[in-house]
């Protein structure tokens, strides 16, 4: 699911659920009363993508954004760590990157963020591997945002705050914590964690494990993608999921080189 989680206690029906086409009324900017209420009081999961793009547009290493606003969460329901936003305990735990005026990094802001007032959920049929998905809406009892009259479909919605991109990341994020759960024979120790985190977390590690490591010599990786993984930081990290279900969940999505 993608929605900051907010102490306020947002009213969440997840039986009200909505389709691409269904429609709903909401806008946001300064001249509704509430603005940038959302941004404070909250807990917010960061993906791996929404780390990416954050990072790049602080002109920061993955290690440095990490280490600066950044806290990592290791007790979760799926048992994989989750990194969540620093918030600034000085000003009410919002978000270090809003001010009075909005946000600071709105162009490269978390998908969670994007999406609000949506939420998403996102599976996978157990029988045919189908991907399926529904929205809902996430009322915050400050959010006036409601009582505008600008009317969406979400399907515009989502175009309009580019979670294209978002969703299709988090898609291989949860494919990974849902494997966690249903693979209840397989233990992860401290190294698979620690592994995990590099992998999705720090790309300019896990691209020097990839190009640096016998990697290359012990698996067969198609030349073309090998080309884009030196300087393609998308196609690395769609690439680390893949790496990962191998290395953590034993699925057979790589091939080694035979001797």
């Amino acid at each position: 699911m993608n929605e900051p989680m907010s102490d306020r206690g947002p009213a969440i029906d997840l039986e009200a659920r909505l389709s691409l086409n269904d429609t709903f009324r909401f806008a946001c900017g300064p001249h509704v009363p509430c603005f940038t209420e959302c941004c404070g009081k909250l807990e917010l999961l960061l993906t791996p993508y929404d780390v990416l793009r954050l990072r790049r547009r602080l002109g920061m290493t993955s290690e440095e954004f990490l280490d600066r606003h950044s806290i990592t969460r290791h007790r979760t329901g799926h048992g994989l760590p989750e990194v969540m936003m620093l918030m600034d305990r000085e000003s009410g735990r919002k978000c270090p990157f809003v001010t009075s005026q909005g946000c600071t990094v709105y162009e490269d802001r978390p998908g969670a963020c994007r999406i609000y007032p949506l939420g998403r959920a996102s599976t996978r049929d157990r029988s045919d591997g189908s991907h399926r998905e529904f929205y809902f809406t996430v009322r915050e009892q400050h959010c006036k945002g409601f009582l505008e009259t600008t009317q969406w479909t979400v399907r515009e919605w989502i175009a309009d705050q580019g979670m294209e991109e978002y969703n299709r990341f988090n898609d291989l994020l949860m494919e990974l914590y849902v494997l966690k759960s249903r693979r209840k024979e397989i233990t992860l120790g401290t190294q698979h964690l620690q592994m995990f985190m590099m992998s999705l977390y720090n790309g300019e590690r896990f691209r020097e494990f990839v190009f640096k490591s016998g990697f290359l010599k012990k698996f067969k990786i198609e030349p073309e993608l090998v080309a884009s993984l030196e300087n393609d930081d998308t196609a690395l990290l769609e690439f680390a999921v893949r790496w990962l279900r191998f290395a953590l969940f034993r699925e057979p999505v790589l091939e080694v080189r035979s001797r």
